[in-house]
């Protein structure tokens, strides 16, 4: 059982958070589960990801690396999955922060791309497999 039971984001559009998130999550096997001014996808055994519409409509968008949100990396199988999500997140409309690729840096065997999504929250697409033991 995760330790974390869900996680909140307040977004400015709801349906076109909706129209950005959903081809991500659906894709990951997540429900989605529609309410008067939030939405949730959720999945047995994960974290429940819930958007919220902003109640303050001056609300500016979120800028990365301000005290605040930082990203949410979405762990995939593999450097395909990366690839092939990233390309369906693109397609949703979410701007690419990094393309694909190795970031050595975390390790010799991690893959991943960044994107944001119109209110400039961050997400993760990360291939980063157990380092083998000879």
């Amino acid at each position: 059982m995760p330790v974390i039971d869900h996680l909140g984001i307040t977004v400015t559009d709801l349906q076109r958070a909706i129209a950005q998130w959903d081809p991500i999550l659906s894709t990951l096997g997540y429900s989605l589960q529609v309410w008067d001014d939030a939405v949730s996808w959720d999945k047995p055994d994960e974290i429940e990801l819930i958007l919220y519409a902003a109640r303050d409509e001056s609300t500016a968008p979120h800028v990365h690396g301000r005290v605040g949100w930082q990203h949410l990396a979405f762990a995939l199988s593999s450097r395909a999955e990366v690839e092939r999500l990233h390309g369906i997140a693109r397609e949703a409309g979410w701007e690419i922060v990094r393309a694909p690729k190795e970031y050595p840096r975390f390790s010799d065997r991690y893959y991943a791309t960044f994107l944001e999504d119109a209110d400039g929250i961050r997400i993760e697409l990360v291939h980063n497999p157990p380092r083998t033991v000879s």
